[in-house]
């Protein structure tokens, strides 16, 4: 008798006592616990990543997220379709389709400015005012005499010229003038500059001086000099024989106050001069040169 009623007991009580540890805080959190945990393991779906990327979340997160999962995702044509327009972005795709894959670093690009522009001209030497060469094309402003070479215009060095005077004094019926046979010396048996035909010059006159009144003289050697005979005022067509060492010459006028001038083929190589109209007097000054053969 003892005995059933122990089982009654036992039979009553194991329910209780079920019921009580079901009910119990401590269960209840356990069992809440367990739920989530299963609920963490459960596998990243397509739905996931494509939930994340519109979330604004960042590729190396989403992509932690994925390696976290371990499982490599057998993407269908739809899924990728579907990956696409949610702007997942490539990387992403590629580790969902191989977690384990080893990503290589990105290779370093030049940084490029904002505004593009042209780069900045390398600057020049320093170089003093009186070696400077004119630019190509560029016609010198200052008064003298200049010969063309590789298209630029080089100043030809002036000489000294001494005058004597000579002969019988001359008239010029056209001009109602009276001219002087003069003598010119050059120092020196051959001038410094040595140009080779054909042979272009500029002359820059002063200001109401014209290229007629310029004068292009053969010069002969004379001992330690260089000599010509001419008449002052000019090239003027006096009959005498102050003409014998004047080259008549072509010329055009290119700007205010400057003449380009052909030297005559015809003329052939040796010693000469242009002489400005300044110059047929006292000492003056004559732009020498040789041509070459």
């Amino acid at each position: 008798m003892a005995k059933v009623r122990q089982i009654k007991w036992s039979v009553v009580l194991v329910p209780l006592w079920m019921g009580w540890l079901v009910c119990s805080p401590a269960w209840a959190g356990q069992a809440a616990s367990h739920s989530k945990a299963q609920k963490a393991s459960a596998a990243l779906t397509v739905e996931d990543v494509t939930k994340l990327s519109k979330a604004g979340l960042s590729e190396d997160i989403i992509i932690q997220q994925i390696r976290k999962n371990g499982k490599a995702f057998d993407l269908s044509t739809e899924q990728l379709i579907v990956l696409k327009e949610a702007k997942v972005s490539d990387r992403v795709v590629e580790i969902m389709l191989d977690p384990s894959k080893a990503e290589s670093p990105p290779a370093a690009t030049a940084a490029v400015p904002e505004t593009l522009s042209a780069p900045a001209a390398p600057v020049a030497a320093a170089v003093p005012v009186g070696e400077r060469e004119p630019p190509v094309g560029a016609l010198p402003t200052e008064v003298g005499v200049y010969v063309s070479k590789q298209g630029r215009w080089e100043e030809v060095s002036p000489e000294i010229v001494y005058w004597k005077t000579g002969g019988a004094l001359k008239t010029v019926a056209t001009a109602g003038l009276r001219h002087i046979d003069v003598n010119g010396h050059v120092p020196g048996a051959a001038s410094r500059t040595r140009l080779g035909a054909p042979l272009e010059f500029l002359i820059v006159a002063p200001e109401g001086t014209a290229m007629t009144e310029y004068q292009l003289l053969r010069l002969h050697a004379h001992k330690d000099n260089r000599e010509f005979r001419t008449v002052t005022g000019g090239f003027l067509h006096a009959q005498s024989g102050a003409q014998r060492d004047q080259v008549p010459f072509d010329g055009k006028k290119v700007a205010s106050r400057a003449y380009e001038v052909a030297f005559p083929a015809t003329a052939g190589p040796g010693e000469y001069g242009l002489l400005p109209p300044s110059s047929t007097s006292g000492q003056g000054k004559i732009y020498s040169f040789r041509v070459m053969q």
